[in-house]
């Protein structure tokens, strides 16, 4: 069950490190997430209008309070440049206190 008080985990793709750092310190800038990792090298096929794709891209990984998401994912979708971006929200079920708290202060 999800909570006002508990964390999310949202896990976004973007095309380049660039593009992935710009989005995170916009999201970190507007009090939306606590904090971003960025992990570039990730291989990602997929099929996309009939066609087999197979891009290179950056896994966003965002930790946020669960309270914010909503706002989270409409401003992803604002500022990301794929018609469908992969915005992808994981619920938390528990955390080490300290750390949950800290990412519930964003």
């Amino acid at each position: 069950m999800t909570t006002r008080n508990s964390v999310a985990v949202v896990l976004v793709t973007a095309p380049n490190e660039e593009n992935a750092a710009a989005i995170a310190r916009t999201l970190l800038d507007e009090g939306l997430i606590a904090c971003a990792n960025l992990i570039p090298g990730v291989r990602s096929l997929y099929k996309w209008e009939g066609q087999l794709a197979d891009e290179r891209e950056v896994v966003m990984v965002l930790k946020a309070p669960e309270s914010k998401y909503t706002a989270l994912q409409a401003r992803i979708l604002a500022l990301h440049p794929y018609t469908l971006p992969e915005v992808l929200r994981l619920e938390v079920p528990e955390g080490s206190p300290a750390y949950v708290q800290w990412v519930l202060s964003a």
